[in-house]
């Protein structure tokens, strides 16, 4: 006898419920959003949080340990860690936040265009997509960072500009399958122009996958800027930022082990919070997934 597929949506429950009854029993999911509430948190409060400046110099306190007075220490120049680490949560929150909207923008118009129209704009779209994505990730990243030189808004614009091949790919994909349905076929019967089908019935079928998917290339993002900075062609001294920290810790490792320690730590947590909560949400969002398994 065939197993039935059992029920994803309970008597009377909606969609949204759905997901949040999903995201609620995810325990993932509560220890990545409170990591994203810390970092939002310690971005927006990093003032009230501290008492001491991230970018003052005090060389009477160079290259402390971690002390009551200094919980994670001080670097080469006497400024205290935690506050450059917190101040940090700044930076990293613009950097997710600017690089995924370069990302949506560029990867969901390219893969929206080309899955709803098809033929040759498809193709050159796609060809240009396959082009792009040929090219090792951290030389392109490198390559443009180079060209447009270090800060943190060019970071945005380096990593931005990788990022968006994977949007475009998994858009043409969602919006090949939702344009063949009914209602696409019911728009164009009333007269809907082909801008206000992509735009207002084709790309909302797009949006679960898309938001799923951004969890995981902010994470990304925090991780390939920390990159570019420990490499010299990010956000330059004395921005608090945790990988330009990171750098500037590999010279003293030996003797100052928490200048570089803290800084990856802070990295490594950022990028599993927004993993757990980008993984809870995949599976929240995707109505095959019945308990954590595939209906």
């Amino acid at each position: 006898m065939k197993a039935q597929t059992p029920t994803i949506l309970a008597a009377g429950e909606s969609y949204r419920k759905m997901v949040f009854r999903r995201l609620w029993r995810d325990r993932a999911s509560f220890v990545g959003l409170a990591i994203l509430l810390a970092l939002v948190g310690s971005a927006v409060l990093a003032p009230f949080l501290t008492s001491y400046d991230p970018i003052k110099q005090n060389l009477d306190e160079m290259l402390s340990a971690p002390s009551w007075k200094h919980p994670l220490g001080t670097d080469r120049y006497g400024r205290d860690m935690l506050t450059r680490i917190i101040y940090g949560c700044r930076y990293a929150l613009i950097i997710g936040v600017g690089v995924v909207a370069i990302q949506l923008f560029v990867g969901v118009t390219l893969g929206l265009t080309a899955g709803y129209y098809g033929g040759m704009t498809e193709a050159v779209i796609m060809r240009f997509t396959d082009v792009i994505l040929s090219i090792p990730s951290i030389v392109l990243a490198v390559t443009i960072a180079g060209f447009l030189g270090g800060g943190v808004q060019n970071v945005i614009i380096a990593v931005g500009a990788i990022g968006w091949r994977d949007y475009a790919r998994l858009v043409r994909g969602e919006v090949l399958s939702a344009k063949e349905r009914t209602f696409v076929e019911a728009a164009r019967a009333v007269g809907c122009g082909h801008l206000r089908i992509m735009i207002h019935h084709i790309l909302p079928h797009t949006i679960g996958p898309v938001i799923a998917y951004t969890a995981f290339a902010a994470g990304v993002a925090i991780l390939w800027a920390a990159a570019l900075s420990f490499l010299g062609l990010g956000a330059q001294p004395p921005t608090p930022e945790w990988g330009a920290m990171l750098a500037d810790g590999r010279e003293e490792m030996r003797d100052a082990w928490w200048i570089a320690t803290f800084p990856g730590l802070a990295i490594m947590v950022t990028v599993l919070g927004f993993n757990f909560f980008g993984n809870a949400l995949r599976n929240a969002l995707d109505p095959k997934v019945y308990k954590g398994k595939r209906a």
